[in-house]
């Protein structure tokens, strides 16, 4: 426990009951099973955070659910199916529990569970319970007040690897027979012991309930606890020295902050630096791709070649060239959490979070939504305040996901060069630091100011997390968490990224224009016309490529002539009148009607605005629709700038950038904090607050910026 306060909260405080949620539409992986089996016996799992509950359950199941070395990781019932001895059985894994007298969603969900008084489910038909044989002594308040129940039940002790490394002893079987039940020693992450409980699981119907229920007052489940520990020749271990000596730094004030931003610095100096011969990679395939499908569907079915060339290949493989930056992003968030410092990064946090009113695992919470919003809205279960859970759910949508990533890296990589440097760092990689920090920064302000108006004279609870011992990363958990990770990512872009994706196609390209429209167009446009007679004789062009050169090239031209058809075509779409009718709000931030319709479009997944930006710079550019964006001018004059000018200067990309931090543009946010809070009055109040600060903030920084160019 973190010696920062160990004591639990008192009673009386406000219980806010949720309904359990099982399956958020999110980056991460799902734990339950689709196959169910109808009646099978269900078998719960319960105990307290980071006792291995999930490392037990996904090798029982062979789900691959979330496990982390720090508390909190479970916050949802996973289900799965379990066959042994010829039987099916239903294995639940609970979230962790500290005591059935529950303080916070997540436990009073273990609580109404186990107890049979939950509205959805039944009471399960046996409990296993997993506690740490490193923290068993501190576990054996929860044995007492689950054996209480009544269910048969099995005891599973895990960590005696660790215990035993530590100097510490236990005598499992004697400990079983103390408590009356069966006892089984596993070490979930190296299958060992697991033979031995699918045996038991396989005779779950023979399982004893304990003989004489244990007592329920705290002094004499002490003595109790000491008695039972005593049968079993049970040796608390020595502190772990590695573990102590770390914690020095880490979790001093200054030392450890210092640590944490500069685990953060490189974290965003790798997502650029690491990735970029990999994204060129994917870049380089798709673009070839798309002028492939050109080349081969151009004369026939033009219009095919351009929804698969332009609309599919040009929009989705836009946002799939940024797999290398999220595995590169999961791989580092995935070792520091199977290390063991998240909850050093939490405890170091407690006191930066009650600044904002909240307590470090607030800080977990925020930390969780750098993957995706969606688990760290759920991650809010584990506080016991529900006015601390609204604070830290509105506050969570700013932290940057993953899904931010695109943009930021598309936008940065258009004004930074690959090569600028401040003193030995990448520059792009030190703007990328500064968004993120901008966000938790935010972030932070967004929960102070929800607590000083939902909570004035609120009191801040105590903080207390487990401190879990480091180890060493299982390579598995490491891989299975990005897997997932991009698993989620190319669904996401399977399906509601592929469907904007054609939609906007048809927006961007209905009507048709006749040839005529196009000639009589091409006439009254000097650009056009110029190309137009380059086309006729090559030979007297005056068109100039993006490298000053005139083209002489009859194919050049020829293709220079389709991508202003196209360009033609679509300036006069559904979408651009779409995308100009909303002109007046959005031309304080310097953007034109094409990042307008790629705005709108990321109201619903972030990532099609690179996908809108992808599609529109593969139909005006095919051959290298990436490199156009840094050439497309805006179409007319503006307000803010004129016609010719840079469409992606430097004021316009900051204000895109600054708008993406702090604007929602999420609807699977909304509907996880739709789950989380029983009512839509806390989604609308987010997507309004954050999209009006974000206007206001790109404005302000778009300003600012230009007085300066």
């Amino acid at each position: 426990m973190s010696t920062h306060d160990t004591t639990r909260h008192a009673t009386g405080q406000s219980q806010h009951r949720e309904q359990p949620y099982d399956g958020a539409d999110c980056h991460c992986g799902s734990g339950s099973s689709k196959t169910l089996v109808a009646d099978a016996p269900r078998i719960a799992l319960a105990g307290a955070p980071n006792a291995g509950k999930t490392s037990i359950y996904n090798a029982l199941t062979g789900l691959h659910a979330k496990t982390g070395n720090y508390p909190g990781v479970t916050v949802q019932r996973s289900m799965g199916t379990c066959k042994v001895g010829g039987k099916t059985l239903t294995i639940e894994d609970l979230p962790g529990a500290y005591s059935l007298d529950p303080i916070s969603p997540d436990e009073q969900i273990v609580h109404d569970v186990l107890t049979g008084t939950s509205t959805t489910v039944s009471a399960p038909d046996a409990l296993v319970i997993v506690v740490d044989a490193t923290t068993l002594q501190r576990g054996m308040n929860f044995i007492a007040e689950a054996l209480s129940l009544g269910l048969p039940t099995c005891l599973v002790v895990t960590m005696t690897d660790e215990l035993s490394r530590r100097s510490g002893r236990l005598n499992v079987a004697a400990l079983g027979q103390a408590l009356g039940i069966p006892a089984v020693r596993v070490i979930g992450h190296r299958g060992v012991g697991m033979p031995d409980l699918r045996a038991q699981l396989a005779q779950v119907e023979n399982w004893q309930r304990t003989p004489l229920p244990p007592p329920t007052t705290p002094d004499e489940i002490t003595s109790w606890a000491d008695s039972v520990l005593a049968a079993a020749d049970y040796q608390a271990p020595e502190s772990d020295q590695i573990t102590s000596a770390v914690d020095k730094v880490l979790l001093r004030p200054v030392p450890g902050t210092i640590v944490f931003f500069t685990i953060m610095f490189f974290f965003f100096q790798a997502i650029f630096t690491w990735a970029a011969p990999f994204q060129d990679a994917i870049e380089g395939g798709f673009g070839d791709l798309g002028q492939l499908v050109h080349e081969w569907l151009d004369q026939s079915h033009p219009l095919i070649a351009g929804l698969l060339g332009d609309g599919l290949i040009g929009g989705v493989g836009a946002v799939l060239t940024f797999i290398p930056q999220i595995i590169i992003m999961f791989l580092i968030i995935a070792v520091l959490e199977g290390v063991g410092y998240m909850s050093r990064a939490a405890f170091l946090m407690d006191k930066v979070m009650s600044i904002a009113g909240l307590e470090g695992r607030a800080f977990v919470a925020l930390l969780s939504s750098l993957a995706c919003a969606i688990p760290g809205i759920m991650a809010t279960r584990t506080l016991p305040s529900t006015k601390d859970r609204v604070a830290t759910m509105l506050a969570a949508p700013l932290m940057t996901c993953s899904a931010r990533l695109p943009v930021y890296v598309i936008m940065i990589s258009l004004t930074v060069d690959s090569k600028a440097k401040v003193g030995p760092f990448g520059t792009r990689g030190l703007v990328m630091f500064a968004l993120y920090l901008l966000g938790a920064v935010s972030a932070m302000a967004a929960a102070w100011v929800v607590k000083r108006l939902t909570d004035r004279g609120g009191v801040l609870l105590p903080f207390y997390m487990e401190m879990p011992p480091y180890r060493m990363p299982r390579l598995r958990t490491v891989l299975i968490m990005v897997w997932d990770a991009c698993k989620g990512f190319l669904k996401k872009a399977g399906t509601i990224i592929t469907l904007t994706t054609v939609i906007l196609w048809v927006l961007l390209n209905v009507p048709m224009r006749s040839d005529a429209q196009f000639s009589a167009h091409c006439s009254a446009s000097a650009e056009c016309a110029a190309v137009s007679a380059a086309v006729e004789d090559p030979e007297s062009s005056t068109v100039k490529g993006d490298d000053g050169q005139v083209i002489t090239d009859a194919d050049e031209l020829g293709k220079l002539l389709d991508a202003q058809k196209t360009s033609y075509t679509m300036d006069n779409s559904w979408a651009a009148t779409v995308g100009k009718a909303v002109q007046p709000v959005f031309e304080p931030l310097g953007f034109d009607w094409r990042i307008n319709v790629a705005t709108l479009s990321s109201l619903a997944a972030r990532e099609t605005f690179v996908a809108t930006l992808g599609q529109i710079a593969a139909a005006e550019d095919p051959e290298e629709p990436a490199a156009h964006l840094a050439t497309m001018t805006y179409q007319q004059d503006t307000l803010t700038n004129k016609a010719g000018d840079l469409l992606f200067n430097p004021a316009t990309v900051i204000a895109i950038l600054v708008f993406f931090v702090y604007a929602l543009q999420c609807m699977a946010t909304a509907g996880a904090m739709r789950r989380e809070t029983g009512t839509w009055k806390w989604p609308i109040i987010a997507y309004t607050y954050m999209f009006v600060t974000a206007w206001i903030m790109a404005a302000l920084s778009r300003a600012l910026v230009a007085a300066f160019m």
